[in-house]
């Protein structure tokens, strides 16, 4: 097929996650004709999504809040088409990207005109596995990235009401969220990572989301933040920090494919743990302990131990 050997040539580049689904939505626009998409990452373990690449010009700006929060309580395909007959869509065509490792991302493709046949929706999931192992191997090279000059991340706190309005935000937010998604104009940033995550809230309160309502987010360089939502009386308060030891640890595995052992051997190691150490705590011969710690540094491409924990760590 010689659509899937370009969208592998597509995802075997090395490039950044933006630029890799940029490409990829200009591949897709002619074998799957669209009027609109969504381009979303998804943080692996709970789903939600951030950092969206999207061109919907049927929405009015003012709408994207409520739109969201209506995501995250569709009880299923037909119910959420139906909450956007009045953009003027007629179909969408919904493809998860996921593997044994989590969900990367998902990619909507809405008409105005006409529906999608099952000749489309089958290619369309057909490309999905190449897509995934791109979106993933993206995630993982940015633990590589070694960018100097970048400004540390405060913790900041984002204030919403129940429509997702924003009610107030720290300075230390507001920096944040333009670091996670510039404006393309001279405009205030959307802060698309607090929706989302006030939105799961929202969902997992009405009992139609089920995974806790927080994503991890690539901030640039080396940098992951952990964006969650919690209610604070009868607003909900997203908070933007650096994401933790375990958090990136758990995220380096996931994007490297590490195996179960694998990763229980990288959590011990990141916190400095010898081969020794670890053969005790995981009742195991040193020697093989040796070895899951080679098999991390060939499947990470880390030269050595020192690398590998300062990838993992962000140090």
């Amino acid at each position: 097929m010689d659509l899937l050997r370009r969208i592998e040539r597509i995802c075997a580049e090395q490039c950044s996650d933006r630029l890799l689904r940029e490409r990829l939505v200009e591949a897709l626009r002619g074998p799957l004709s669209f009027d609109a998409h969504v381009f979303a990452l998804t943080d692996p373990v709970t789903g939600v999504a951030a950092s969206p690449h999207a061109t919907v010009p049927m929405l009015p700006w003012d709408e994207l809040p409520d739109l969201i929060r209506r995501r995250y309580l569709a009880a299923d395909r037909a119910e959420w088409k139906g909450m956007l007959a009045h953009l003027g869509v007629t179909d969408t065509l919904l493809v998860p990207f996921e593997d044994r490792y989590g969900t990367w991302g998902f990619l909507e493709l809405w008409r105005t005109s006409n529906e999608y046949d099952d000749r489309a929706r089958a290619l369309a999931h057909a490309l999905a596995p190449a897509i995934t192992a791109g979106l993933r191997a993206a995630a993982a090279r940015t633990f590589s990235d070694g960018s100097a000059g970048l400004d540390a991340l405060e913790p900041g706190v984002v204030v919403l009401d129940d429509r997702l309005r924003v009610r107030g935000q720290t300075d230390a937010a507001a920096a944040a969220l333009l670091q996670l998604l510039p404006p393309d104009e001279p405009m205030p940033p959307i802060p698309a990572a607090a929706y989302n995550a006030g939105a799961a809230l929202i969902g997992v309160e009405a009992g139609r989301w089920a995974t806790e309502p927080s994503a991890r987010v690539h901030l640039g360089g080396n940098r992951w933040v952990t964006v969650r939502a919690a209610r604070l009386g009868t607003d909900i308060a997203v908070a933007i920090s650096p994401a933790t030891t375990d958090e990136r640890t758990d995220l380096f595995a996931r994007a490297h494919g590490l195996s179960p052992r694998e990763t229980e051997v990288l959590g011990l190691a990141v916190h400095g743990l010898d081969s020794r150490q670890v053969a005790d705590l995981l009742v195991i011969a040193r020697t093989t302990a040796e070895d899951h710690l080679k098999a991390l540094l060939a499947k990470t491409g880390s030269p050595n131990r020192q690398v590998l924990v300062a990838r993992a760590l962000g140090a």
